[in-house]
């Protein structure tokens, strides 16, 4: 094939596969099921990608492949080691240059600004599989092997976004009840809008000088949770919500019963203290701001009112 390949049709996929698809790009969107909300101008199809020779066959001449994956959270020890390995193999083989879409993680609890030069010191599985995965890929291009570059966001915010500030929190806003979030309601947090997290991978993808490092999505100045959901309802008409955050004995009550926030427990350090990612650098390299604020309210919201595409 001629084009390029996203792996992953969450909202950040969709969203690289539908700004790609806009430039008049070639694009596969690929997923374990291959169904899901179509996006004009790309191919949906179906893959396992821990396939290493599926994945493989299916780059075969593609020029950027994006890792958008998203594995159930309590599955990521399982999961994304083979997958990880199938893109970045495929990267080796097809010339392709390989954008992986990561979070925070891998720094693990950190006091300051978040930058890329901070070492990956995650204590926390989930974290230490992200800093291999990136250890990985940055091996591979500094022998020569392949062409990487990760891009890092915060917390998701945005139309489809499953986080923070999304299903567990915006129904509740739009129904008039109080809001319960994880961890510290006070403190203040980056949150990253998922097109801008397209908007920097496709970027990061077609400019040689930016392989091989990390760099953070440009974001908005951090707000607390209790701020950002005061926000959601202005932006919306509506009047603030109440906001508390779960007591520990909650938390850790209900994930007896579910492995998700069993496994949420892990990174709940992110929300007792300020999480504050900076994304000085690649503002300056790319030229790229974040989305306005209001704009990314806005459409988050809208995105809960109106009927979704099936």
């Amino acid at each position: 094939m001629s084009g390029q390949v996203v792996f992953g049709a969450g909202p950040v996929g969709r969203a690289i596969a539908e700004e790609l698809a806009q430039s008049g790009i070639d694009v596969i969107l690929a997923s374990r099921s291959g169904r899901g909300p179509g996006v004009t101008g790309a191919t949906r199809v179906a893959i396992d990608a821990s396939d290493a020779q599926a994945v493989g066959e299916l780059c075969r001449g593609a020029s950027v492949i994006y890792n958008a994956l998203n594995p159930q959270y309590h599955r990521w020890g399982t999961d994304w080691p083979p997958m990880a390995a199938a893109l970045l193999s495929a990267a080796e083989l097809s010339g392709a240059v390989l954008v992986t879409v990561s979070n925070l993680y891998a720094y693990g609890p950190v006091s300051g600004p978040i930058t890329e030069e901070l070492p990956l010191d995650a204590r926390g599985t989930k974290g230490r599989i992200r800093a291999q995965m990136f250890a990985d890929a940055l091996r591979a291009h500094t022998e020569g092997r392949a062409r990487t570059v990760e891009v890092r966001a915060s917390d998701y915010i945005g139309p489809g976004a499953e986080s923070h500030m999304g299903d567990r929190v915006i129904p509740r806003i739009l129904a008039g009840k109080a809001v319960k979030v994880i961890g510290a309601t006070d403190q203040p947090h980056s949150w990253t809008y998922v097109t801008d997290v397209a908007t920097l991978a496709i970027a990061s993808g077609a400019d040689e000088s930016s392989w091989g490092r990390a760099w953070h999505v440009p974001s908005n100045p951090p707000r607390t949770q209790e701020q950002a959901v005061a926000d959601l309802a202005a932006i919306a008409d509506l009047p603030a919500p109440k906001v508390s955050a779960y007591p520990g004995w909650m938390m850790a009550a209900i994930g007896l019963f579910s492995p998700t926030v069993r496994e949420v427990r892990e990174t709940t350090y992110q929300f007792a203290a300020p999480f504050v990612m900076d994304s000085t650098a690649a503002q300056q390299h790319f030229g790229i701001t974040a989305t306005p604020w209001s704009e990314v309210l806005t459409a988050t919201m809208n995105s809960y009112r109106e009927p979704q595409p099936v």
